[in-house]
């Protein structure tokens, strides 16, 4: 009777109010970045797993995911896998995935991308690269002969 007494949880109204939270918090070990609504910033942000900019930003910014809120203005080096572009984005931008610009995005400058999806309405002006896809080792030409590797070395020394 006394452990239970000693080890009685009394806090369970607390732990049913931080589950409800938990949608809001960001995944454990994630490097996620928001500069908000109203905020100014200029810096370099490096190894984010996420960059979300409401607010204005001249940055230098490496990242997994790129997200321009609708009242963002981002401008500067931007390096990303993925890109959503809902505000204004300046600069030059080298997106390794998909580039995506929506109804109200505006994007300028010196663009570099592997996919790009606009949006009707979305804009986008200046120099525009489209970059080549790596190729995965499965698309690699096969070789479909019958000959071990040992024996094509050996083919290719005795020429």
């Amino acid at each position: 009777m006394l452990n239970k007494l000693m080890f009685k949880n009394n806090n369970t109204t607390d732990n049913d109010s931080n589950k409800d939270l938990g949608v809001f918090r960001p995944s454990k070990g994630s490097a996620k970045v928001v500069i908000g609504n109203g905020v100014k910033f200029k810096g370099e942000i490096t190894d984010a797993d996420e960059v979300q900019v409401e607010g204005r930003a001249d940055l230098t910014v490496n990242t997994d995911n790129l997200v321009v809120g609708a009242q963002g203005e981002l401008k500067g080096n931007i390096e990303s896998c993925n890109a959503d572009i809902w505000g204004k984005v300046d600069g030059t931008l080298k997106i390794t995935g998909t580039l995506t610009i929506q109804e109200q995005g505006i994007v300028s400058g010196s663009t570099e991308y592997q996919n790009l999806q606009i949006k009707l309405g979305g804009k986008i002006s200046g120099d525009l690269k489209v970059s080549e896809k790596v190729k995965k080792i499965t698309d690699a030409p096969k070789n479909t002969s019958n000959v071990s590797l040992q024996e094509s070395v050996k083919e290719e020394k005795n020429k």
